[in-house]
């Protein structure tokens, strides 16, 4: 993966992160978000996986359901977030649709993805911090804006 600022103003940053043939998404953009310290940021990409893992939020079992794709699929949008998770460390969250050759479509939460031949992905970070908190309703950990520096309740 590749990086670069491209703007910086009052706290707020935008970077261009294009990932390469290979390249596992998540654990580079946990690394990059650990590296540059993020804590509240969003980000949207298109561009294709070799394979994937797509998650559904089961609620009844409070965890995701795995539904593994292991195709060439075109992303066709990919949006996420990053907050500091309940460890105080960023955590990404993301949600994509993918296209199939067939131009069929799959969706949900992403759990696990390969690059081929790229990911292009732009992130803005704001200089407001973003928190998540368990909740122990759905036994996931959720931003909650009470809990974040300068959130209004």
């Amino acid at each position: 993966m590749q990086s670069r600022l491209l703007h910086q103003v009052e706290g707020e940053r935008t970077y261009a992160l294009i990932f390469e043939t290979g390249d596992e998404v998540l654990s580079l953009l946990k690394q990059f978000a650990q590296e540059h310290d993020l804590s509240a940021a969003r980000f949207t990409a298109i561009g294709a996986f070799s394979e994937v893992t797509l998650g559904y939020f089961d609620w009844d079992r409070k965890d995701y359901q795995r539904h593994h794709v292991a195709e060439q699929v075109e992303v066709a949008s990919l949006v996420g977030d990053v907050a500091l998770g309940p460890d105080g460390k960023p955590a990404v969250h993301i949600h994509v649709v993918l296209g199939r050759r067939d131009s069929s479509a799959l969706a949900g939460h992403l759990l696990e993805a390969t690059v081929r031949p790229t990911l292009e992905l732009v992130l803005e970070e704001s200089p407001a911090h973003l928190r998540k908190r368990h909740d122990p309703e759905s036994g996931l950990a959720l931003i909650r804006l009470d809990a974040t520096a300068g959130g209004r309740a």
